[in-house]
């Protein structure tokens, strides 16, 4: 299709503000961010290039490897029981039971909810004097005050309100699927369970791989909670990378430093990124490099 002069402009002109938007708000920041990875400054006095010592003092000092251990735990734990739980229940949603369209109302409610009300609402279910869980299992655990059970409290609320929003993901590709292959069979005498395994998740391992890739991206992401919540706390057992760059931002001022983490949060999303990229040939079918 042709496009003449005149429409050309008209393109130019819908396009250049998000144009502009991204270069001034995604990769400017981003460019100023890697060159203050090589300084230090403190927003006060003069800047300092340092070359690598920021990166140095990291991946030197052990409470990085403390913070990267609780970054790689949330992350993986919330990856994994955020995409298997939802393909269970769209799985279960699918095969139209009763009140089928009122389940999935109520389990993307939580996906839309502001962090904050979240946040607000699961300290005080897990509160040691008046939550409801103690009162439930007649405890007295102080679930975001210990620091073996804090980390198991910010994993089971991230999953349960990341369950909707992949939920839905994997019923789009359940309704794509060809129901005349599950018909057959059917006919020859496959059980459900030799179904799901055999026919139903090779054909929906794209969608698979596309939530795998997702929700393991936002996982490492994650500030809001742990700043609600737990503050890194108790004793750092829940501090992790994105949260550490704020403290080192904006309480410590070591700017520097943040830039630092930032960047090797980053690498660190792009490995396992392409790594996951790599491996998609093993198991997702018609994937090919």
């Amino acid at each position: 299709m042709n496009i003449n002069i005149k429409n050309r402009k008209y393109i130019l002109l819908f396009v250049i503000p998000s144009i502009l938007g991204s270069f001034i708000f995604i990769f400017l920041p981003s460019l100023f961010s890697f060159i203050l990875s090589f300084f230090k400054w403190n927003l006060l006095t003069n800047i300092k290039f340092v070359y690598f010592d920021n990166f140095i003092e990291l991946l030197s000092s052990l409470q990085f490897w403390i913070v990267l251990k609780n970054t790689l735990v949330y992350a993986l734990c919330v990856t994994f029981f955020a995409t298997i739980l939802p393909l269970v229940l769209a799985s279960v949603l699918n095969s139209k039971i009763r009140g089928s369209e009122l389940f999935k109302t109520a389990y993307f409610i939580p996906f839309i909810t502001p962090m904050i009300v979240i946040a607000m609402v699961w300290q005080w279910i897990f509160d040691p004097n008046i939550g409801f869980v103690n009162i439930l299992f007649k405890s007295n655990l102080q679930w975001l005050y210990d620091e073996n059970l804090a980390m198991f409290v910010l994993i089971f609320v991230s999953v349960w309100k990341l369950i909707g929003y992949n939920m839905i993901i994997f019923l789009s590709g359940f309704s794509s699927l060809n129901t005349q292959m599950f018909e057959a069979a059917k006919i020859d005498g496959a059980d459900n369970l030799r179904i799901f395994f055999k026919i139903t998740l090779p054909l929906i391992s794209p969608t698979i791989f596309f939530v795998l890739v997702v929700t393991t991206i936002s996982s490492f992401q994650v500030f809001d909670l742990i700043y609600l919540m737990t503050q890194g706390g108790p004793d750092g057992s829940t501090n992790i990378l994105v949260y550490w760059l704020y403290k080192n931002a904006f309480e410590f001022f070591e700017i520097g430093k943040a830039s630092a983490i930032a960047y090797i949060l980053f690498i660190l999303i792009l490995s396992l990124t392409m790594i996951q990229w790599k491996l998609r040939k093993k198991w997702v079918s018609n994937e090919t490099d």
